[in-house]
């Protein structure tokens, strides 16, 4: 699938962060929701003057609650609009924008370049604390409560049998036509020293749920409710598991997107696009 650039467009990238509570997630909704999509579109829109509302594809669409720190998207806007906005964009989205929503950079991106498609990696953040007296009140839109103690080395070990290309199945909301094959590249836990518990969870992309869906099946090994062999037997059955809690969203941030380097992104594109099955396995799905 070509993703060239419309003669006469540029296509601009767009580093962003946002708190996620009063959002319904990312993307534009039909009913009208309040979305992020929505706001920085609608922003830009106003800012440029324009007749014509630029969509916004994105790297990783964030669900209703979930924050962002380094979101990336990428938006084709005609050249000439953009020559004339160019160096006044961002201060002009400052003052349009509700505060709950940032853009920090606005540059041409390189060739090849799909904010969505050329990503190589996402790095997401699920912060937690087992205080028995809760979360600091000035935290507690950022970081869940777990109300048992929290074993970080037995999360620790039970995460090690997920890393590498799995079919994600059972920690993942299926959508229609859309794979659960994944490779997860990191998934570790630390304590700091004021008590926060994260888990960075890092993968090439990531399916429906999947993350709060593994950081549940995960707190379940750490308060002692499930063996330290649980996740890892729960993934290989391939089958959603009513065992597995999805998590509140409201713990979880997209911290960093990775890319790879400039003369590799259209390849990347491309490859990002095809069909994924694991060795030997039969179908999969688009994208």
């Amino acid at each position: 699938m070509s993703d060239e650039v419309e003669p006469g467009y540029v296509r601009v990238r767009l580093d962003l962060s946002y708190d996620g509570r009063d959002f319904s997630g990312w993307a534009r909704q039909r009913e009208g929701q309040r979305t992020v999509q929505g706001e920085i579109e609608d922003a830009i829109r106003t800012v440029t003057r324009s007749k014509e509302t630029f969509e916004l594809t994105v790297a990783g669409r964030t669900d209703a609650g979930v924050h962002a720190r380094g979101q990336v998207a990428h938006v084709d806007l005609p050249a000439e609009l953009w020559a004339e906005h160019e160096d006044k964009l961002l201060r002009r989205l400052a003052g349009r924008l509700p505060h709950d929503v940032r853009v920090w950079r606005a540059a041409p991106a390189p060739a090849g370049f799909n904010a969505r498609f050329s990503a190589i990696w996402r790095r997401y953040a699920y912060r937690v604390v087992d205080h028995p007296g809760g979360v600091d009140p000035l935290l507690r839109g950022h970081v869940l409560w777990h109300d048992w103690p929290l074993d970080v080395e037995a999360m620790n070990a039970a995460s090690q049998a997920l890393l590498g290309e799995h079919d994600f199945a059972a920690y993942c909301k299926r959508r229609e036509g859309a794979t659960t094959i994944r490779t997860l590249q990191q998934l570790s836990w630390e304590r700091d020293a004021s008590g926060i518990i994260t888990a960075t969870v890092r993968a090439d992309a990531f399916c429906h749920n999947m993350v709060r869906s593994l950081v549940g099946a995960l707190l379940f090994v750490g308060d002692g409710h499930r063996p330290v062999e649980w996740p890892g037997k729960v993934l290989a059955a391939g089958v959603r598991d009513s065992a597995v809690h999805v998590v509140r969203p409201h713990g979880l941030t997209l911290e960093e997107v990775g890319y790879p380097a400039d003369s590799e992104l259209a390849a990347r594109n491309r490859e990002a696009r095809n069909r994924r099955t694991l060795p030997g396995a039969v179908g999969g799905g688009c994208c």
